[in-house]
């Protein structure tokens, strides 16, 4: 029998390349969407959810068990973008994106792991982030709600080991998608202190996104972690700076790689 994928965030992006890729593989795949209507013509079923609403996550497991009676692989890709400098984020904007980026992958993982315990098999991919490396300046609640999915990712894969189910975190650097578009941006204030920086800041990390590379790469990536015998906890991909990047900071002196990342953004 092939192998059942549930995909988060499946509609667009890196999750409709991971879903087109593996189902071109062999395996079953599902992705979601909060609007699944919008999407008629995928190559694969939308089953309708919002990792943020408990009550749709219930339904969206229970519609795929219910078909397919287990859902051997969650890839938990589902989620969002925010800029703005943190002093003028405002505070639901900053939990909104928590809900997104580190409740909604931990909630969908709670929903799925009683058929995968029941089988005795699984295999949980958290699609994490490079920023979730490191603090970087505009982004920072952004890397942080990934950077927390990195750790929980760690101590829920020591959790599950006994029933048989692996984890791993999938770290994506920039790639070619609609990211952008639907990032929370923190106004550009008239009066604010960081107007000048921020824009800047701003416009790179649009340029970067622009000329970011495949998704597919990332569908590569994901497909060979299904297939290895023992899954590493931590993947990155991306251009070789964005990956050597993390190797830095763990053997630079940290003021010196704050002044690296400060003249990367021209701060």
């Amino acid at each position: 029998m092939s192998k059942v994928v549930l995909i988060t965030g499946g509609s667009s992006g890196i999750g409709k390349s991971v879903g087109e890729f593996l189902q071109e593989k062999g395996f079953k795949v599902y992705g979601t969407s909060r609007s699944p209507n919008n999407y008629p013509n995928s190559k694969f079923p939308i089953v309708a959810l919002d990792v943020t609403k408990l009550e749709t996550i219930s339904a969206c497991v229970a519609e795929v068990l219910k078909v397919e009676s287990k859902i051997d692989i969650l890839i938990n890709n589902a989620g969002a973008g925010i800029t703005g400098p943190i002093e003028e984020i405002p505070d639901a904007e900053i939990k909104r994106n928590f809900e997104t980026n580190l409740f909604g992958p931990i909630n969908v993982t709670k929903a799925v792991l009683p058929s995968m315990r029941k089988q005795n098999s699984g295999l949980v991919i958290n699609v994490t982030s490079i920023a979730g490396y490191m603090g970087l300046p505009y982004r920072g609640v952004y890397s942080a709600s990934k950077g927390a999915l990195e750790l929980i990712t760690e101590a829920f894969r020591m959790e599950l080991k006994a029933f048989n189910i692996n984890m791993a975190n999938v770290a994506p650097g920039d790639f070619a998608t609609n990211i952008a578009a639907g990032r929370y941006h923190a106004p550009a204030l008239e009066d604010s202190p960081y107007k000048d920086t921020y824009g800047k800041t701003l416009s790179l990390m649009d340029e970067h996104v622009d000329s970011g590379g495949d998704p597919k790469e990332m569908a590569e990536a994901i497909y060979k972690i299904i297939e290895a015998k023992n899954p590493k906890i931590h993947y990155k991909v991306g251009a070789f700076l964005q990956k050597f990047s993390i190797v830095l900071k763990r053997i630079l002196p940290d003021s010196v790689y704050e002044k690296m990342l400060m003249n990367h953004y021209k701060l």
